[in-house]
């Protein structure tokens, strides 16, 4: 549950990129106006008021018609607007947004690219109004693409609470590591004795099984809370997605198969060193693991094939749109 990855933000970006103009456009038409260029007060209301409404917005400035600008940077740090100097009319007359605007109509919006401020990606959408001076200006905003993302998928909340997830998640996985150190300071004890007084449990032909089962009950665990760490923890997981889940489940399957397969493995052993009472539960395991597999299978199989369907369902209605 890691912020997401600048891939994801980006294919989500192309893949909602008409949703996303139509609502920035909303946004800049709204809110520019002409008095922006000569009351800083009502500027920072204005922004205020948009910047409570759309989380996402992080910065608002005015540029005249040379692309110079002509008023401080109107910034969203931590829920609250302030005023970042900029220094004396900065040129942003090669910069994409002007570009875009100086010579078309209506609100333009850039590609994705990352901001010098805050290492994120982002978006800037200009829009140019006629000034009181009958000039031309252009009101610029920010805008935090991963942020509008969540906001557009409903997903803000969510990563609100995320920290608490995350701190749940790695006490769970602290247990589970905790259990693996102790199977293998078990195992290694029976090793360790096995090795020192070898020739007196030369009778005992199923001991090294029982540090077998311990090692490997101990390689299932760790398993298991390493495929929680990197799934819910260090990796950003898009619960959105069919495939995320499908992911999930299948890394969680494989490694209960891998253990059972192992575990049956050895009980066959043990019924072939003359315990016939095993043969019965080995067979009865093996069995399991087939019909565990071929079940995982299925579900991989018609999972992919009902999320491509999907795809190519959204894709139709975007050519359709």
């Amino acid at each position: 549950m890691a912020n997401m990855s600048y891939l994801s933000v980006i294919e989500r970006f192309h893949e909602y990129q008409p949703l996303i103009d139509e609502l920035l456009q909303s946004i800049l038409t709204g809110m520019a106006d002409s008095q922006l260029f000569d009351d800083t007060g009502r500027a920072i209301r204005v922004f205020s008021e948009v910047a409570a409404c759309y989380p996402f917005v992080e910065l608002m400035y005015l540029l005249d018609e040379n692309g110079h600008q002509v008023s401080p940077n109107l910034a969203l740090i931590k829920q609250k607007i302030k005023l970042l100097a900029v220094g004396e009319y900065p040129d942003r007359s090669q910069r994409p947004y002007f570009l875009n605007a100086s010579d078309k109509s209506g609100v333009q919006i850039t590609s994705p690219y990352l901001s010098n401020a805050s290492g994120q990606l982002c978006l800037s959408a200009s829009l140019g109004v006629s000034r009181l001076d009958a000039s031309r200006g252009f009101v610029v905003v920010d805008i935090n693409l991963t942020r509008l993302i969540e906001f557009m998928m409903g997903d803000s909340h969510r990563r609100k609470v995320t920290p608490l997830f995350k701190a749940v998640y790695l006490t769970l996985v602290t247990g589970l590591f905790i259990i693996v150190g102790v199977l293998v300071l078990i195992s290694a004890r029976d090793i360790w004795h096995l090795l020192a007084l070898g020739p007196q449990l030369a009778h005992d032909s199923l001991k090294p099984f029982g540090i077998i089962i311990y090692i490997t009950l101990a390689l299932a665990i760790f398993d298991l809370g390493k495929t929680i760490l990197e799934e819910e923890v260090l990796m950003h997981k898009d619960i959105f997605r069919h495939s995320s889940t499908r992911r999930t489940i299948t890394r969680f399957v494989s490694t209960i198969l891998i253990a059972i397969s192992i575990e049956a493995l050895l009980t066959m052993f043990k019924a072939s060193l003359g315990q016939v009472e095993y043969i019965q539960g080995a067979i009865l395991m093996m069995l399991a693991v087939v019909g565990l597999l071929v079940a995982l299978g299925l579900y991989v199989w018609l999972g992919a094939k009902a999320e491509a369907l999907l795809i190519q369902t959204q894709s139709l209605r975007g050519r359709q749109g």
